[in-house]
């Protein structure tokens, strides 16, 4: 570690706090107005999820085009605008979406200045503490977010905002760094020679198929929580929904952690056990009536995905390598992945707009993974690389 990597672990802790925290306040704006419609929550994570896949073939030439840390801080200038807007009175799915904006130009930046801050001996542990920072800010940022809204909004929307500009400030001890250049190229253009070089092999399809549908699942749980929590437990606060979401995080990080013993690289099919178990924790989710059960489905969630999720992050970036390279085929990954989201959460908004209720949606989740690892376990090559 070195100052440069201690202040990028300190914005991006600070600015991924704010990026929760701004959530679950605007998820208690709604819970506080009883005539927000039921697809107004799902329709909040569409806009989020719109900006990153439509800005996906721009983010990363900027990032490139210019100093890293003017991206850094001008994304965290756009978030903190966005919950300026909320807290004049803009619409909160319209200023949302502007935090949104804010959150797909500093992503890229942020791994990308990686490499110009540390050698490639140390970039791997300089990556942990990133993800660590990142882990941490979301576990904090979305109860201690909800617990401020729920008892002043005006008071999490105000430290929302605080906190993305004092990120935006500790970028300012980054040393400074020269831009790297960019290719020749339309940027749509290169993304779709990224995409059609990735997707050259049966088995890369199918993981980005299985890493989509579960960060799709994921997505779409986190949205129906909000309407399950209060008709089945009777929530009534967006810190009761906080903390159900916390399981969810935790059981991710517990599967994440463990799942280097159980899969090795070699053996990536045994993943398809992990996605029986998610299928089987989504069902007992939606057989649930009371908190404790409640929270034991959703760690059991949280943990059968991060031991789905880690190998298939690793096999992907292991064809990436053989392809067109490992950091494009998290560029095409994360496209994929944010588009499967969209299009999920999207589509669970529209069912909500016709009456369709939470628990129906968590029942259909659990038959939607348990179809999908079966056609994906019985379609993906058993050797490690084609």
């Amino acid at each position: 570690m070195n100052r440069g990597l201690y202040a990028l672990v300190g914005s991006q802790f600070l600015s991924a706090f704010a990026d929760n925290a701004i959530l679950f306040t605007v998820i208690a704006i709604v819970m506080q107005n009883k005539a927000t419609p039921a697809w107004y929550i799902p329709a909040l994570q569409s806009v989020f999820l719109i900006a990153y896949v439509v800005l996906t073939p721009w983010v990363g030439h900027l990032a490139d085009r210019f100093p890293k840390p003017w991206i850094l801080i001008a994304a965290n200038a756009v978030k903190a605008v966005g919950g300026g807007l909320i807290l004049v009175g803009v619409d909160p799915l319209f200023a949302y979406g502007v935090v949104g904006m804010g959150a797909a130009a500093y992503s890229p930046a942020k791994y990308g200045i990686l490499p110009e801050l540390t050698d490639t001996e140390h970039l791997v542990k300089a990556n942990s503490w990133v993800e660590g920072a990142t882990i941490a800010a979301i576990l904090l940022g979305t109860v201690a977010g909800a617990k401020l809204a729920d008892h002043s909004i005006d008071l999490g929307l105000w430290a929302s905002v605080g906190l993305f500009l004092v990120s935006a400030l500790a970028v300012l001890l980054l040393p400074k760094l020269a831009a790297r250049g960019v290719s020749p190229g339309s940027p749509l253009g290169k993304l779709w020679g990224l995409i059609r070089g990735l997707l050259d092999t049966q088995r890369a399809r199918l993981i980005l198929l299985a890493l989509s549908l579960f960060w799709a699942c994921a997505a779409t749980l986190r949205v129906a929580l909000v309407a399950w929590a209060p008709a089945v437990l009777h929530s009534q606060t967006a810190s009761d929904i906080a903390e159900l979401t916390l399981y969810l995080s935790i059981g991710i990080v517990i599967g994440s952690g463990i799942v280097p013993r159980l899969i090795p690289l070699a053996q990536v099919r045994r993943v398809r056990f992990a996605g029986y178990g998610l299928g089987c924790a989504f069902l007992a989710l939606a057989f649930v009536d009371s908190l404790w059960p409640a929270r034991a489905a959703l760690l059991g969630v949280g943990v059968f995905g991060g031991i789905m999720v880690v190998p298939l992050n690793a096999a992907i970036q292991q064809i990436g390598y053989r392809t067109v390279g490992s950091g494009s085929a998290v560029a095409v990954q994360n496209f994929f992945q944010n588009a499967a989201m969209l299009v999920s959460v999207g589509g669970y908004s529209l069912a909500a707009g016709h009456g369709a209720g939470p628990v129906a949606t968590i029942f259909g989740l659990s038959g939607l993974v348990w179809l999908m690892t079966v056609l994906v376990s019985w379609r993906l090559p058993k050797q490690v690389a084609e």
